[in-house]
């Protein structure tokens, strides 16, 4: 039976609390403090991740290749329950049916609405599942261009490389809570940036995004807005956004709107109408392996068609044009997913949603009611909570931590059951931690706000108020 190892291996440094860290070390949340570290190359002992026998290739001194692989599948199998700290939905039960694809090998490359000179390939369904995103986000299907891509990184890549195109002289506006792959974008592609400031609840500071906007008003505006940002779930607003570019004088054709919804892209349109190609947006991507689930990263990015000649190239080679930013592409993905949207339907989704929403709210009052610093911003299911004190406790439940805050993510496979599992061991551990209230919680009022924070101070300051 597989097991997990708690070696020294499972603490990296970028989950040491606030204050325990060494002088030099950043323990990175939000790419605002992305700095680059340098990495200790000398050689060190075998890194263990799960405590399995794998041998290298050519190699036949260990187990059999099917029993590594039963371990494996075992050790994953148990611990599906601790799956909460990381936006993927492992619930899905469709891999039976679909299994007899891995038979072949297919591969989109180039233009998804163009044919392919080979018939491995997925581009019907992909087309299909392009539509079906078409019509969620408000875009006539001769109006759009897109493709599935290998994950919501490249859809971002994607996403501000039309931009940079569109208006090569433009700057990069995103909030500090933005997806780390955005700065990578501006990175990449050498491009101007401009990092706005981000509220205590993760949203965009758009006062700060106006004083930008107007200090640079000679050059044009490329925006991402963050529709479910990474660590808090909170949502950039892009009417307020597209107002504040207004006020700034900025005409449509001065400015470029990406947005990243990663993971809200499959929740926002059941709440809210919000992301919409019938507002003067650019391009939207989600992963496909977040909310809707799919065994492999993958991810939906959406353009104008008129916006995506600026990057179609043709290849003789493959007999096609080529927008796309990885060229060969998963045709498994595509299948996946329109199995997944096929057979959920949109009430299928809208089930999901409010059972999602619901769940992070009663995580959320679970949490509080123990006295529990904790935090859950409106149309998210992010539940933001004090960081525990105990390596082995974030390793175990497989959460990612940024300075004193940890994150739940609340996804469909998620039940109640497990919430509880996960609330009871934590109780039982603050108890060690905290050695039954001898010693104080941190306050964590600088990271979710003094409201949510129910330290010693903040906690007397509310019941005064």
């Amino acid at each position: 039976m597989g097991s997990l190892s708690f070696e020294k291996d499972f603490e990296p440094s970028a989950i040491t609390p606030r204050g325990l860290a060494p002088p030099g070390l950043i323990a990175n949340g939000d790419f605002g403090e992305m700095k680059r570290l340098k990495v200790d190359t000398a050689p060190t002992t075998p890194r263990k991740n799960l405590n399995l026998s794998v041998t290298e290739p050519g190699k036949n001194d260990g187990p059999s290749l099917d029993c590594t692989l039963m371990n494996y599948i075992d050790t994953l199998t148990q611990r599906i329950n601790y799956h909460i700290g990381y936006p993927v939905n492992i619930c899905y039960e469709h891999y039976a049916s679909l299994a007899p694809l891995l038979q072949f090998h297919l591969n989109n490359c180039g233009d998804p609405f163009l044919q392919n000179t080979v018939d491995f390939h997925s581009k019907d369904f992909e087309v299909a599942v392009l539509n079906w995103f078409a019509d969620l986000w408000k875009i006539e299907r001769d109006q759009y261009w897109g493709y599935v891509t290998n994950g919501g990184t490249e859809g971002n890549l994607h996403g501000i490389l039309v931009g940079r195109e569109l208006l090569p002289d433009g700057i990069l506006y995103a909030s500090k809570d933005s997806h780390y792959s955005v700065a990578k974008a501006a990175m990449m592609y050498r491009m101007d940036f401009e990092m706005i400031n981000a509220s205590i609840n993760g949203e965009m500071d758009y006062s700060d995004l106006k004083e930008k906007l107007l200090q640079n008003k000679g050059k044009p505006a490329i925006i991402n807005v963050t529709i479910g940002t990474t660590f808090k779930g909170a949502v950039d607003d892009l009417d307020v956004i597209l107002q504040t570019l207004k006020d700034c004088g900025y005409t449509q054709d001065q400015f470029y709107i990406h947005c990243d919804a990663a993971l809200n892209g499959l929740i926002i349109p059941f709440i809210k109408d919000m992301i919409s190609f019938q507002k003067p947006i650019g391009s939207v991507t989600i992963s496909g392996h977040k909310f809707l689930g799919c065994p492999m990263p993958c991810g939906v990015q959406i353009t104008r068609k008129s916006y995506i000649n600026n990057l179609s190239k043709k290849v003789e080679y493959i007999a096609s044009v080529d927008a796309t930013i990885s060229g060969s592409r998963n045709g498994l993905t595509p299948i996946f997913l329109w199995y997944s949207l096929s057979s959920k339907g949109q009430i299928g989704f809208q089930k999901d949603v409010k059972r999602c929403l619901d769940n992070a709210k009663y995580l959320k009052d679970r949490l509080q009611q123990a006295g529990i610093s904790v935090m859950l911003n409106e149309l998210s299911i992010i539940v933001v909570l004090e960081r525990p004190r105990d390596h082995e406790f974030v390793r175990r439940w497989q959460l990612s931590c940024v300075r004193d805050m940890a994150h739940v993510i609340v996804m469909p496979g998620i039940t109640r059951e497990i919430l509880d599992s996960f609330i009871n061991d934590l109780l039982q551990q603050r108890k060690k931690w905290y050695q039954d209230g001898k010693v104080t919680p941190p306050c964590v009022a600088d990271d979710i706000g003094a409201q949510n924070c129910t330290c010693s101070y903040h906690k007397i300051d509310y019941i005064i108020a």
